[in-house]
C-alpha cells in the first residue's frame, strides 16, 4: 500500500512539474502604481513581437481579461500602456534507459539487456509583458513568464491564460 501512495505522489508531482510557469519581475521603486486604473495596448510594441498573428491575439486576451479582473479599465487615454516582448527556444530531451541483466560486477561486455535511448524535443516560451507610464513614456513594471508550449491549437488559449495569470499575479509589486 505504501508504494501505490508513493508511486502516486510521484505522479502528482511530476504533473504538476509539467505546466508550471516560471515567473518574475522587476519594477520603477519611484512609480505609484496606485495611481494606475486604465490601460491601452502599446500596439508599436506589440507588432514587433515575433509570433503569429493567432497567438498575438490569444495573448492580448488573456492580459486584458487579467487587467480587467484588476480593476484596470480599458481607454483611449490610459494611464499604462501594455506591450509584449515574446522569445523561443527548442529544448532537446534524452532519456537513456540502460536496463537489463548482466553478469559480474561494472563493465562487462556480456551484458544482455533492453537499452534505448528517446529523443524528444519541447519548444518552451517565454513571455515579456511591459507597463509604461503612459504620460511619462518610460517603463515602470515589466514581467516574465517561461513555460512549456502546446502545439494543440484547442489548448494555446489555455496555456496563454496560464503564463498571462502567472505573470500578471506579481503585479502590483510588492514591497519586500
Amino acid at each position: 500500500m505504501k508504494f501505490f501512495s508513493l508511486l502516486s505522489l510521484i505522479l502528482i508531482i511530476t504533473l504538476s512539474s509539467c505546466s508550471t510557469v516560471r515567473v518574475a519581475s522587476d519594477y520603477d521603486k519611484q512609480a505609484d502604481f496606485n495611481t494606475y486604473k486604465s490601460f491601452a495596448f502599446y500596439k508599436p510594441g506589440i507588432d514587433k513581437a515575433e509570433i503569429s498573428d493567432l497567438d498575438k491575439k490569444r495573448i492580448l486576451r488573456a492580459i486584458e481579461a487579467d487587467m480587467t479582473s484588476k480593476g484596470f479599465a480599458k481607454s483611449a487615454n490610459p494611464d499604462v500602456l501594455v506591450s509584449i516582448f515574446t522569445k523561443t527556444k527548442e529544448n532537446v530531451n534524452i532519456y537513456q534507459n540502460n536496463f537489463g541483466w548482466g553478469y559480474g560486477w561494472g563493465w562487462n561486455p556480456w551484458f544482455w539487456g533492453a537499452g534505448y535511448n528517446t529523443v524528444s524535443t519541447t519548444t518552451e516560451g517565454t513571455l515579456y509583458i511591459d507597463l509604461i507610464d503612459a504620460s511619462k513614456k518610460e517603463l515602470v513594471w515589466q514581467g516574465m513568464g517561461s513555460a512549456a508550449l502546446t502545439k494543440n491549437v484547442n489548448k494555446k488559449q489555455e496555456k496563454m491564460n496560464e503564463i498571462v495569470t502567472a505573470i500578471l499575479e506579481k503585479y502590483p509589486p510588492q514591497e519586500q
